[in-house]
């Protein structure tokens, strides 16, 4: 059987409602990851929380030891998942990322999180040229338009683009039920 890792990537509170980089369907986004978590518990899956944290006090969100910076209660780590750190897109630079799939000879990866024109593009980029087969969870991901003062890009656009421009790394992009459905089955 393959080992299968949950990868939740930057589900942190400046990104949902009230916080400094609010994204829209991140609510919708982390009710799916709950979903994929519960499976994924209930399975005995390695899960790994990856969080994103600027070091600059100026920093736009996501700020080291701030509230914003941390993982939102929806989607909280249980004391064993283990939370990763990363300063920039790139999920395994300078962190101990690939030593825990390592460890848990994981084979496959399953990414969902925010945000997807960032660092679940970047997310989906780097695990594959590791030779890891991954499926991305579409709506467990959330992103935003482009800028405030372009409006000709609304969020789904921006999405459905993203999902396009990834299935040339990643064939599986699936909904959490399609998932979910096949995760019953296997």
């Amino acid at each position: 059987m393959t080992t299968t890792a949950l990868l939740i990537i930057d589900c942190q509170n400046d990104f949902f409602p009230g916080g400094k980089c609010e994204l829209e369907g991140q609510l919708e986004a982390a009710t799916n990851i709950q979903m994929l978590l519960e499976k994924a518990r209930d399975q005995a899956q390695t899960i790994v929380h990856v969080r994103h944290h600027f070091k600059e006090e100026d920093a736009p969100f996501t700020v080291e030891g701030t509230p914003g910076a941390e993982i939102h209660e929806m989607v909280k780590p249980l004391g064993d998942e283990p939370v990763v750190t990363k300063y920039t897109s790139n999920i395994f630079l300078n962190n101990n990322l690939k030593q825990i799939l390592d460890e848990e000879e994981v084979e496959q990866l399953v990414i969902c999180g925010s945000m997807s024109k960032d660092c679940i593009a970047a997310a989906a980029h780097a695990t594959t040229e590791l030779g890891y087969p991954i499926t991305i969870i579409y709506d467990a991901c959330a992103t935003r338009e482009p800028g405030s003062s372009d409006t000709s890009s609304p969020r789904e656009f921006v999405q459905a683009a993203i999902m396009a421009s990834l299935s040339f790394v990643c064939s599986n992009i699936v909904s959490t039920k399609e998932y979910l459905e096949r995760a019953s089955v296997a």
